[in-house]
């Protein structure tokens, strides 16, 4: 059944490039698509009858690039898949509409490889319904597309959205595992079976791998690995009871990923690989959540993230919810098994800062209000099945080629870094410890044209024997080392945040400024556009996450002095993940503490003091309503130690403690930090 529903859409497609039934400019539209769903039907053939497998590396190479050149940089301007182009060709409304479309249908490419025929006929169906209405004398009202549109998303959401959530806990759904572990990894045609987009930067770093001994290997895997395992130790988590992990990696680094699924396997977790979402159902706006290829076009990303505004309401959020809550209770075994994510970031792509435009679709001020609530609720099922009191993390990074032509210095010094000595840290970020938990509030100042000028309250002791606000953050679920982090106290956080220049959540922010009053975002500002209006809204979308304000849910210090003077020496600060930016001066994250949904459990630092800092007094109101407690957003931002001017803890008493001073650590101590800055 599934596969004749194939062959009469796609043969009524195949009849689309010869018709002028549909007025123009339309036409146009509908052939071109109907041109790039042929494209696939010609790909299914070709893998199913064995001949894709068979091809060189350059006929996989042309086939990649043929599925995603329309959406390149190079074309992106005529493209369909572009919202500015798509409206001045179809006209306002409709080219918002059939951009979605054609946005939509795309998601056709990872189906194709995975032989997800059902899905292939949903959207071939869904491509010749709305064809067929523009077939009819009168054009369609926007209505009746939009109406189309709405009833695909509501009907096809226990599809998409179900069969995601399986995948993201069933180690049974072995398609990329297959791919991993079967395939000869020194051959790398093996990267064009994914269905992703490969550029350079995946074919070098699988290239740069297999250069690299088998010992190289297994140390990599290996911190990744036990950075995992020591995660569930450290917060007194019982990884016995789990058995499964999902592991989250950009495409390239198969060789290592290999490896950590043989440790995995010896600490009793089975590895499960869920692609980064590729339908509007399954996407999280233009980020990308599990395995993954190169992004094709960031730029097209951006403009489709909020396409879910064509069909968002109150009816779809409460179906969509229900298929999520039915989907875990249905797999409520295997959703318990699962211990958490374990990641492998890439960095050094050029730092992209998108265009605003206003052809992109957008959600209304009622359906930001529906979404901020889906996600609540959506956190709370999750939580109830996948409990944050039992579940860890791990995540690591390494650069990407493009990051320059020292890359193989620059993957090298970032494995040393990610290997440092976590005892040398562990001692001297308690040194650190000891004069942060005399304070009543810590005072951090800018220099060097840094603004900042930011008062943050911290927590009480009531047992300074036994008890400690920071915690010692060593190498466990965030590689490499070192931090130390607390949550501050609200109430009596106050100032401003500045930093000249930072890339979070891949999007860069120039001239960023953030305004704290009792710990809650005041005011806000950055300097990416010439009107204040579109900053504000960038900040918003992206850092605010459309909450109206979020808390300051942690404040640190990073120690790797290492890492810092690695990243200018190689000039490649602003393109350091946050993962490690964070551990290269003090950084502030704004939205959920570090211990969101888990703050009951006991957590003890390595000289035996209990970490009591947990919650603030947002946070706590999870006691009585967990709704009003989390805004499911935990973004760092972090000042560089060259445009810091001051850390100073400040007692009860009045008396001040320096830690550090014109981007140096002066608490006696912690001299060993700033001997890698010597040679900066």
């Amino acid at each position: 059944m599934i596969e004749e529903r194939y062959d009469l859409a796609i043969g009524r497609i195949g009849r689309i490039g010869g018709e002028e039934s549909v007025k123009l400019p339309f036409r146009k539209f509908f052939q071109k698509t109907a041109s790039f769903l042929l494209m696939i039907d010609e790909l299914k053939k070709e893998i199913e009858s064995g001949g894709y497998e068979k091809r060189d590396l350059s006929e996989l190479e042309a086939w990649n690039d043929r599925l995603y050149r329309d959406i390149l940089p190079d074309n992106y301007s005529t493209s369909y898949g572009n919202p500015v182009f798509a409206v001045k060709e179809l006209g306002e409304g409709y080219g918002q509409i059939l951009s979605f479309l054609y946005t939509e249908l795309r998601g056709a490419i990872p189906y194709v490889f995975e032989g997800k025929t059902e899905y292939l006929d949903i959207l071939l169906e869904l491509f010749l319904e709305i064809y067929g209405q523009f077939e009819e004398e009168e054009i369609p009202k926007e209505e009746q597309i939009k109406e189309i549109i709405y009833w695909y998303a509501s009907d096809y959401c226990d599809v998409f959205v179900a069969d995601r959530i399986r995948e993201q806990i069933d180690p049974d759904c072995s398609f990329a595992l297959n791919i991993i572990c079967s395939s000869d990894l020194s051959d790398l045609r093996y990267l064009y079976r994914f269905g992703e987009y490969i550029s350079e930067n995946e074919r070098r770093t699988a290239e740069h791998l297999l250069e690299l001994s088998e010992d190289v290997i297994c140390k990599m895997a290996d911190v990744y690995t036990e950075g995992y395992r020591v995660g569930f130790v450290n917060t007194g988590k019982n990884l016995s009871k789990k058995g499964t992990v999902e592991i989250r990696y950009v495409l390239g680094f198969e060789r290592v990923i290999k490896k950590a699924v043989e440790n995995f396997r010896e600490m009793g977790l089975r590895p499960v690989f869920c692609r980064s979402g590729a339908s509007v159902l399954t996407k999280r706006r233009h980020l990308k959540v599990g395995y993954y290829g190169a992004v094709a076009n960031k730029q097209f990303d951006y403009d489709h993230g909020n396409d879910q505004a064509l069909f968002f309401d109150k009816k779809f959020m409460e179906r969509k919810l229900e298929v999520i809550k039915t989907t875990y209770e249905h797999h409520k075994e295997l959703a318990a098994e699962m211990a958490g994510p374990a990641v492998i970031e890439m960095f050094g792509e050029e730092p992209f800062s998108p265009e605003q435009t206003k052809e992109a679709l957008s959600l209304t001020a009622k359906q930001e209000e529906l979404s901020l609530q889906f996600d609540s609720r959506q956190s709370q099922i999750v939580n109830s099945y996948i409990p944050g009191d039992e579940r860890s993390f791990t995540i690591t990074a390494y650069p990407v080629p493009e990051i320059g032509k020292d890359y193989k210095e620059i993957f090298d010094e970032v494995i040393r870094i990610n290997t440092l000595d976590a005892k040398v840290y562990e001692k001297v970020q308690q040194t650190l410890i000891d004069a942060l938990d005399q304070g009543e509030y810590v005072h951090i100042l800018g220099g060097n044209g840094n603004r900042t000028d930011l008062k943050v309250q911290l927590h009480r002791l009531n047992d300074p024997k036994k008890e400690t606000i920071f915690e010692n953050c060593v190498a466990d679920v965030n590689i490499p080392v070192g931090e130390v982090f607390t949550s501050p106290v609200l109430e009596g956080t106050n100032g401003v945040l500045h930093v000249s220049r930072v890339y979070l959540n891949e999007l860069q922010y120039r001239d960023l400024e953030i305004t704290f009053a009792n710990g809650m975002i005041a005011d806000y500002s950055c300097g990416n556009f010439e009107r204040e209006l579109e900053n504000k809204a960038y900040i918003r979308d992206n850092i605010l996450h459309r909450h109206e304000t979020l808390p300051l849910g942690e404040f640190a210090i990073g120690t790797n002095t290492t890492a810092y003077v690695a990243a200018k020496k190689y000039g490649i600060e602003e393109k350091m993940p946050i993962l490690i930016a964070e551990k290269m001066g003090p950084h502030f994250a704004v939205g959920d503490t570090c211990y969101s949904w888990s703050e009951d459990i006991r957590v003890y630092n390595p000289n035996g003091k209990e970490i009591v800092a947990k919650d603030n007094s947002v946070s706590i109101r999870r006691k009585e309503d967990v709704s009003k407690a989390y805004f499911h957003c935990h973004t760092d931002i972090t000042i560089p130690y060259e445009e810091l001017k001051s850390i100073t803890v400040v007692t009860a008493d009045g008396g001040r403690i320096p830690l550090l001073e014109e981007g140096r650590f002066v608490l006696p101590g912690c001299e060993v930090l700033n001997e890698p800055l010597k040679n900066a």
